[in-house]
């Protein structure tokens, strides 16, 4: 089936933004390993999100700013649609990613890569039932490659989970914030919502409630304090400037092609962080280099026409975020 030039952008910048989201997820590793986290193990990982969405808001507020977009923002809060952005944004944020944080601290990174990975298949279901999106065999096989691969990825693991119960629940809750974010956020963008608003609406959202809630509960106030006076703070301003950049990707890409395909380039982020993390002289096998070759080769596969995905290099014209 023959594709537009604007699906096929698309594709590109829903791919681009599963290899930022690699390399977000390789620095904020980085800078959850510093000392100044040494005694805070379990709330280090909801106070990272909390700054990097807060400076996220901000990188945000600065690109509205520059595309004269704040009259958009405003008619975008009061608008139906923009509520429904808001909605997607707790899912995503506060609920899906502190799960994803969650399950780390009681079952490690590598159970919860794999079941978090899963989160595409129920956005997909998802959006099937809701906005009746088509598929292909190919879309169907290339989505479901990549997350086996993942599965695998996370398998190659030898981690002891400390409390398996409470992780997957965790977990769970993460497959299903973030997956029904991804659908909610494209029956919000529909309209009249722009992806750089929504995003814009959900990273505020996201760090209000954070700072407002969640930080209070688990008394990570301290954390915060020492952070903000301690270099970290430079550390997580520029991986909130990277996040930001793969959100806005990922956002824009949900709007041009839908959330199925976007969400099976999306999750490609989990290949590109083992690529650079051999770039950067982490350790990884050979097994773990042919997992991550699968998963990207299973996200191409979501796309309509992989061909005449290669070949449409150039996406300058026609982008709007």
């Amino acid at each position: 089936m023959k594709i537009t030039q604007y699906e096929i952008r698309g594709q590109w910048i829903g791919l681009l933004g599963g290899i930022l989201w690699g390399v977000n997820t390789i620095i904020i590793g980085i800078i959850l390993s510093c000392s100044i986290f040494e005694d805070y193990i379990f709330v280090a990982p909801l106070i990272s999100t909390f700054l990097h969405d807060a400076f996220s808001s901000i990188w945000m507020l600065f690109h509205t700013l520059l595309f004269k977009r704040t009259h958009q923002l405003k008619q975008s809060l009061k608008s139906r649609d923009g509520k429904v952005v808001m909605i997607a944004a707790l899912l995503g944020g506060p609920i899906g990613m502190s799960g994803f944080m969650l399950s780390i601290y009681f079952i490690g990174p590598s159970y919860t890569a794999i079941i978090s990975s899963m989160y595409p298949a129920v956005g997909s279901f998802l959006s099937f039932l809701f906005l009746k999106e088509k598929v292909t065999n190919k879309n169907i096989i290339g989505l479901f490659l990549s997350i086996i691969a993942t599965v695998f990825l996370g398998l190659t693991s030898q981690e002891e989970p400390q409390n398996l119960i409470l992780g997957l629940s965790f977990a769970l809750l993460c497959v299903l914030g973030w997956g029904s974010e991804s659908v909610i956020s494209a029956y919000g963008m529909k309209n009249e919502v722009l992806p750089s608003i929504a995003l814009q609406i959900r990273q505020t959202v996201s760090a209000i409630v954070y700072g407002l809630l969640i930080v209070p509960i688990i008394g990570g106030i301290p954390l915060v304090k020492l952070v903000l006076q301690d270099f970290t703070i430079i550390l997580f301003a520029l991986t909130a400037l990277t996040g930001t950049a793969s959100y806005l990707f990922y956002y824009t890409s949900i709007n041009r092609v839908g959330p199925i395909k976007a969400m099976g380039l999306n999750i490609s982020y989990s290949a590109w962080a083992v690529l650079f993390g051999l770039l950067l002289g982490f350790e990884a096998g050979v097994k773990e280099f042919l997992l991550a070759l699968l998963i990207i080769t299973g996200s191409i596969l979501t796309t309509n026409n992989p061909k005449e995905f290669f070949t449409m290099i150039s996406f300058r014209r026609g982008v709007k975020l």
